[in-house]
Formats: C-alpha cells, structure tokens, sequence
C-alpha cells in the first residue's frame, strides 16, 4: 500500500469528508492534526506551497490536494491506483 498523509483539523467536514473516502477505500493513513498550528503546519505549508487550507493529502509523498481534488481522483478512477502503489 502507498503511503497516505494528511493534514487536519478539528471539525474540519472536508477532513472527515476525505477521512471516510480513504476509509471506504481500506487506506491507512497519518493524520497530522494542525488545529493548533505549529510545526506541522509549518510542514504542510512548504510541502503544499500556496496551500493553507485543509485537508492536504499526499501518497507517496506526491501532493494530490485537498478533500475535492481526492474526490475527483476517486470518481476518475485514478485514487485505486495511486492506493495500490
């Protein structure tokens, strides 16, 4: 399985949104919850630049977006793949 990261925060409904999209998918993940900001978003915004929102995914460390851009892979038939890898 590919390595899935992404970055959250509490209450988030496009984080719970993708989480589920990921779950039904059998895909494990880490989640980095940056609610408090920190280190991990300090993270997330030079791994995503221009990016301050959440969710931000990455597999295999490739930046795929946010809860729409994962959304759109899935209903394109490319998130399998990029799971698989």
């Amino acid at each position: 399985m590919a390595k899935v990261e992404i970055y959250t925060k509490a209450w988030c409904g496009y984080c719970a949104r993708a989480k589920s999209l990921l779950d039904s998918k059998g895909a494990a993940y880490q989640e980095y919850d940056i609610s408090m900001g920190g280190p991990k978003r300090d993270e997330m915004l030079g791994r995503a630049p221009g990016r301050t929102t959440v969710p931000q995914i990455f597999i295999d460390g490739k930046h795929i977006g946010g809860s729409d851009d994962l959304a759109a892979l899935n209903r394109e038939g490319k998130l399998d793949a990029l799971l698989a890898q």
